[in-house]
């Protein structure tokens, strides 16, 4: 097992057994593949998204955690939340997953941002460039 891959289990284990509320890890999805992770995240009382259930992919390169997780919303369009910095195709524009990632974050502090930025909404709507980002996919 590589750094990388022994970083990912404490991760993983630590996920398990002290995760953010509203956040849970499929096992399932982990077992096989331990650079995917599916993570399933429940909208916070009182938000826009009040018991909305969503699930986060999360894909590891060989780099991890000197790299970002690639970090998608997965399913069909009704599944993924409509949020200003959310695409339709599960895309999520967040500074953390690119230019502000350090190796000093981890999966919990990407679910607690991704929980943070969803409770913080006050209007459930698609970014402007939502349709020209589709295009180029």
């Amino acid at each position: 097992m590589d750094a990388s891959q022994r970083r990912l289990a404490k991760e993983l284990a630590q996920l398990a057994t002290e995760p953010p509320v509203g956040v849970k890890v499929d096992d399932q999805s982990t077992a096989s593949n331990l650079r995917v992770w599916n993570v399933q995240m429940e909208g916070a009382p009182g938000t826009l998204y009040d018991g909305e259930k969503f699930t986060l992919q999360f894909r590891f390169d060989d780099q991890y955690p000197f790299s970002s997780p690639e970090v998608v919303f997965v399913g069909d369009e009704k599944s993924i939340p409509v949020h200003p910095h959310i695409y339709s195709n599960g895309h999520i524009c967040l500074s953390i997953l690119t230019d502000d990632w350090t190796p000093a974050l981890s999966v919990q502090s990407v679910c607690l941002s991704i929980l943070s930025m969803l409770s913080s909404c006050k209007e459930k709507k698609r970014p402007p460039d939502n349709s020209k980002i589709l295009l180029l996919i």
